[in-house]
């Protein structure tokens, strides 16, 4: 059994991905320890484990708080399994990683690997400040500037646990702007890779492709990982750092792309049709006239309506088999709700859907009717600043990347379905992320929304725990 450690763990797409991977039957990884920082993704983190350990048990008992959502059902549970909810607690655990808590880190960490030696490390510390479309904001903005934003020098923590323990392999995860990003005049890159590499590891690239250059400096576009190619349904562009501490002397294979890439139809098959909600006085009549108002400024005449119902926090319905990361024992579907959207956005988005169904892509604000786009002075600039600021995702392509911004509003993230006319719903947004359909957001569906844009996608982090295995 390989022990997984993982920091800056999020809602836990990397350490699912390792815990799902398995070799004849049995996963050949344990996660023994996850920490994050963020209130409601520990929740999320803990109920994972708590439902992992159950599951190992053979117990359906979690389906009963999916479908109460009640903490009331929760505490039962932990009452009737108090020594799985133990176990579950010493696994997920809330604290910042910062130089105050090193000593405790440390005592967690040593306590969870109970001595082994040939282990993983996990994470990719927080990336706002890496993010392009981020510091373009602060820019904008007048926001603190990137060179005094701590965040860039948090991978310093995932350092230092490197330094002090030494794990036989790690994986860091993180946004593309790292590759771009300096500070002090220096690119960041260049400046962990050093770093890692004096800590004692080898760094390899998950694509297959040299490390470094001519000048030995290292190759940036060789650690970008194009989630795509690799049988997720979602164009989601991340850097991985693959370290191998210096002693292990074989090489690690690379990630094989897959012949097919997966559409968005097929992450959304089987999910409930629901129609988006007013924000204000909603009604199903009310709504209709507006959807269908929008439909009519892109030329499609119809008053069909979809049933009034615009989802729950757990939706009764058959689990569809042909999604594979679906649970046939499931009585239903978690985290599938609506949000509510402002009745012009109602109009756009049914504009934009059926206007993506007409044309086969996604309209910019200049396909809009006039009355339909957004009353911006920018709108008159001779270079308009996010021309798809309305973005429908497309039914037989994959997906843009879900990022943590869908939880401040839906414009970028607009169902393909011109019926519904809103945006993703958590669940919907989860399984492009390749979250099986049981694993359960906690907190407000702001902060779902959150996790499940900041997550690693587990069939990667699965494939990744793959060439992992076979290197050790």
């Amino acid at each position: 059994m390989i022990r997984v450690i993982d920091i800056f763990a999020g809602p836990g797409g990397l350490g699912e991905g390792f815990s799902a991977f398995t070799r004849c039957g049995k996963s050949p990884f344990q996660l023994s320890c996850s920490i994050e920082k963020d209130s409601y993704a520990h929740k999320t983190l803990l109920l994972r484990a708590f439902a992992r350990h159950l599951n190992l048990k053979g117990s359906r008992a979690i389906f009963d708080y999916y479908r109460s959502g009640k903490l009331e059902t929760l505490d039962m549970l932990r009452q009737k399994y108090p020594d799985i909810w133990e176990k579950a607690e010493k696994e997920a655990i809330q604290l910042e990683l910062k130089p105050q808590n090193q000593l405790k880190i440390k005592k967690l960490i040593r306590e969870a690997l109970g001595g082994a030696k040939n282990w993983v490390l996990l994470g990719g510390p927080p990336c706002q400040a890496y993010s392009l479309v981020g510091r373009a904001r602060r820019r904008n903005e007048n926001r603190i500037r990137f060179g005094k934003d701590k965040r860039h020098t948090l991978y310093k923590e995932y350092l230092h646990i490197l330094q002090s323990f030494k794990p036989a392999v790690f994986i860091m995860e993180n946004v593309k702007g790292i590759l771009s990003a300096k500070h002090k005049g220096k690119m960041i890159f260049q400046n962990i890779c050093a770093d890692l590499s004096s800590a004692g590891y080898n760094l390899y690239p998950l694509s297959g492709k040299s490390g470094r250059d001519v000048n030995n400096e290292w190759r940036k576009d060789a650690f970008v990982i194009r989630a795509e190619l690799f049988g997720i349904p979602q164009k989601r562009h991340r850097v991985f750092i693959l370290g191998v501490r210096n002693d292990i002397k074989r090489k690690p294979s690379s990630l094989m792309p897959c012949k097919k890439e997966v559409p968005l139809r097929t992450a959304l098959r089987g999910l409930s049709s629901i129609r988006s909600r007013l924000s204000t006085a909603d009604k199903f009549e009310k709504w209709l006239r507006v959807r269908n108002k929008g439909l009519k400024m892109a030329g499609l005449n119809t008053d069909s309506g979809i049933n009034n119902f615009s989802g729950a926090e757990f939706v009764e319905q058959k689990n569809d088999p042909t999604w594979f990361m679906a649970d046939p024992r499931m009585p239903g579907i978690v985290n599938h709700q609506s949000r509510s959207h402002l009745a012009e956005d109602v109009m756009r988005y049914a504009f934009a859907a059926a206007y993506a169904k007409k044309h086969g892509k996604s309209p910019t604000i200049f396909n809009f009717p006039k009355s339909l786009r957004p009353k911006h002075k920018n709108l008159t600039r001779k270079n308009v600043p996010f021309i798809d600021r309305f973005k429908v995702q497309v039914h037989n392509l994959p997906a843009s990347t879900i990022t943590s911004h869908i939880s401040k509003d839906g414009h970028y993230f607009i169902h393909p379905d011109f019926k519904q006319a809103r945006s993703l719903t958590v669940r919907e947004a989860a399984r492009i992320q390749t979250f099986p359909d049981n694993y359960r957001f906690e907190g407000p569906r702001t902060e779902q929304y959150k996790q499940v844009g900041n997550a690693v996608p587990p069939e990667l982090a699965k494939k990744v725990a793959e060439v992992v295995y076979e290197l050790l």
